[in-house]
């Protein structure tokens, strides 16, 4: 349990980091407390996400993966990005992501911060 909110944590941080860094991200909303809750809805939205419909993706694009030596990475992290943020739009959560290309950028400030924070946090259950 306690590994599962480390890993809310450093997804929301992420994300925020991602918002603040690009112009295109947005996450908007009222109060301040209004929005650090809209970002952990989000955090554990994209971390659904990335635990159910990521490891789909990347099988189906597996020879996709060899050819571009894992540079494919990017673009799925976009997409999951983008999934969570059309997500977000049915859940009524005001997050959202415009463009591909910003996705890509985002997804890659995700993975980077992300990674990061977990190097930080602990990670035990």
């Amino acid at each position: 349990m306690k590994n599962f909110v480390v890993k809310t944590i450093a997804n929301a941080g992420a994300l925020a980091v991602a918002i603040w860094l690009l112009d295109n991200i947005t996450l908007s909303g009222g109060s301040t407390g209004r929005k650090v809750l809209t970002l952990i809805l989000v955090a554990l939205l994209f971390g659904l996400v990335n635990f159910v419909v990521k490891p789909i993706v990347k099988v189906l694009t597996l020879p996709l993966f060899i050819l571009t030596l894992g540079l494919i990475t990017l673009v799925v992290n976009a997409l999951m990005l983008l999934l969570t943020s059309w997500l977000a739009d049915q859940f009524d959560l005001s997050f959202h992501v415009e463009g591909f290309w910003t996705a890509v950028l985002g997804g890659l400030i995700i993975s980077v911060v992300s990674w990061a924070l977990n190097v930080v946090l602990p990670d035990e259950d």
